[in-house]
């Protein structure tokens, strides 16, 4: 048989699982209760799989699995809508959405940006899939590729392209990631098990949460503006028909290469161990603003920004499944709980589960696709009911968005010291947006911090202490020439800036 053949048998086999009665109802609970998750701030993923993995006991592992992933990737759709609305991200991979979706809100465009998100969410997600079914040898290959070393530079690179993301300078971009590699490193070193950063407070041993991190810097830094000038949050938009969803000539224009652009970013993040959604979507929209011949447009509502990093971290939800299935290897704790539930039913993950249970694997697929567009036909139609947050009183909108951040919050792990946290990081994002300092490398240094030493210090092991590891793998030495490359051209770019300003405001001094 050929390839065509073998691969349209799996798809029958696929359909003919994910249709069963119970693993669509599951796949539709599992997709609801995801959006669900996604919109109400401080919620999240984990969380949310977190509270319904005891339910998978009870359940088949078909079943079970179609249900925590329609909540892993539902959560993403969700998590954008109240980025957008209320610059409060859902999910961190949201966070990035809030740069330009908040604008987009502000200026009475917030059903065209609800629009065009769920419209980049399921293609992003489709492209994923395609990409999941057709390619999965191959890009497991090139994943089998990287150790230490690579994933190292791959990282260095990300920061990089994180720092100078900054519309001010580098220098302010690098300082945010720096900033936020030293939060990440809070806890028990993960060698030794010595404490850094604890100050002897047993509550930090496990690190600092994410959530609380996020939500701080990101929702009450918001929360704290928005009281300090007293600014309104009602939107242009008082009824929200389709006509007013639907976008211009010039948004469709605009959308259709950052969207594919995103959707081939995530796919190949999405199956690193270790990236998956967050940095995709920063990276994403790096891309998009590199490359604009408007780059002033972004942060002020351009409709790239959030089209890319969209479909960029629905389509690393979906590659991420390639090998944490396929090779035994969680990218992150939510793929984690996923193996989990697979060893509960006791199958072992990695290459012999598409041999051993095809049924399985191939239904969880087709189950995406199911799962999609079911998040598809439940977003679109309640887009009406998100805008209409806008029009409610703030006076009413603070005290509910503050009880859910902090349930939110407290829910991940039951302590009460994450929610001095949200306090702490949000009077830092509030500092912050007074110095004109970026939020976002701050999120992507606390992410990628730990990791990078992690696969520093293997990577040393590996080579005995010899950095020129580093430049001799051929992998890693790209990664590392485009951080170079990247780096000089930001510096550049930003001397050719602020020699410009100097020139203007020496003009301006003499014309006078």
């Amino acid at each position: 048989m050929d390839a065509a053949s073998v691969l349209l048998g799996n798809i029958a086999l696929g359909l003919g699982t994910a249709l069963q009665p119970e693993n669509l109802f599951y796949c539709a609970l599992g997709v609801f209760l995801g959006t669900l998750a996604g919109v109400i701030p401080g919620i999240g993923t984990l969380a949310a799989m977190s509270l319904l993995f005891p339910l998978t006991f009870h359940l088949g592992p078909t079943a079970a699995l179609v249900m925590l992933a329609g909540i892993y990737y539902g959560t993403t759709y969700g998590g954008s809508t109240t980025s957008i609305l209320l610059n409060l991200p859902g999910t961190p991979s949201a966070s990035v959405t809030a740069i330009d979706g908040y604008p987009m809100a502000q200026t009475g465009r917030a059903g065209v940006a609800l629009f065009m998100t769920t419209v980049a969410s399921f293609v992003g997600a489709s492209i994923g899939i395609m990409l999941m079914m057709i390619f999965s040898p191959a890009i497991v290959g090139i994943a089998l590729q990287f150790g230490s070393t690579e994933y190292f530079s791959l990282m260095v690179l990300g920061l990089v392209v994180a720092a100078t993301m900054s519309a001010d300078s580098p220098l302010k971009g690098l300082s945010a990631i720096v900033v936020g590699i030293l939060f990440g490193l809070v806890g028990l070193d993960i060698y030794t098990g010595a404490e850094r950063f604890t100050f002897g407070v047993p509550s930090l041993f496990d690190g600092i949460s994410i959530v609380a991190l996020a939500m701080g810097l990101f929702g009450i830094s918001e929360i704290i503006g928005s009281i300090r000038s007293g600014e309104s949050r009602v939107a242009a938009i008082e009824k929200v028909s389709m006509r007013s969803m639907l976008p211009s000539r010039d948004d469709v224009r605009r959308s259709r290469w950052p969207l594919l652009r995103g959707a081939g970013v995530g796919s190949f993040f999405g199956t690193l161990p270790g990236t998956g959604g967050t940095i995709a979507s920063f990276v994403s929209y790096a891309i998009e603003k590199r490359i604009s011949r408007e780059p002033e447009r972004f942060g002020k509502g351009a409709i790239e920004g959030i089209m890319a990093p969209e479909s960029s971290n629905n389509a690393a939800d979906q590659t991420a499944f390639i090998p944490t299935m396929a090779l035994g290897i969680p990218g992150t704790a939510s793929m984690a709980m996923m193996l989990g539930v697979l060893m509960i039913h006791g199958l072992s993950p990695g290459p012999s589960l598409l041999g051993n249970q095809p049924a399985l694997f191939w239904g969880l697929i087709m189950s995406f696709w199911i799962g999609n567009l079911l998040l598809l036909l439940i977003n679109i139609p309640m887009i009406g009911l998100w805008v209409r947050l806008l029009n409610t009183p703030y006076n009413y909108l603070y005290p509910a968005i503050l009880v859910f951040v902090c349930l939110g919050t407290y829910s991940v792990a039951n302590n009460t010291i994450d929610i001095w946290f949200v306090i702490l990081f949000g009077a830092i994002g509030y500092g912050a947006r007074l110095l004109s300092y970026p939020m976002p490398p701050i999120l992507l240094g606390f992410v990628l911090g730990p990791l990078i030493e992690e696969h520093f210090r293997r990577a040393m092991l590996y080579s005995r202490g010899d950095l020129t590891t580093f430049v001799t793998q051929p992998i890693s030495a790209t990664f590392l020439a485009l951080s170079a490359l990247v780096l000089m051209l930001s510096v550049a770019m930003w001397l050719i800036r602020t020699t410009r300003h100097a020139e203007k405001a020496d003009g301006g001094t003499a014309g006078q």
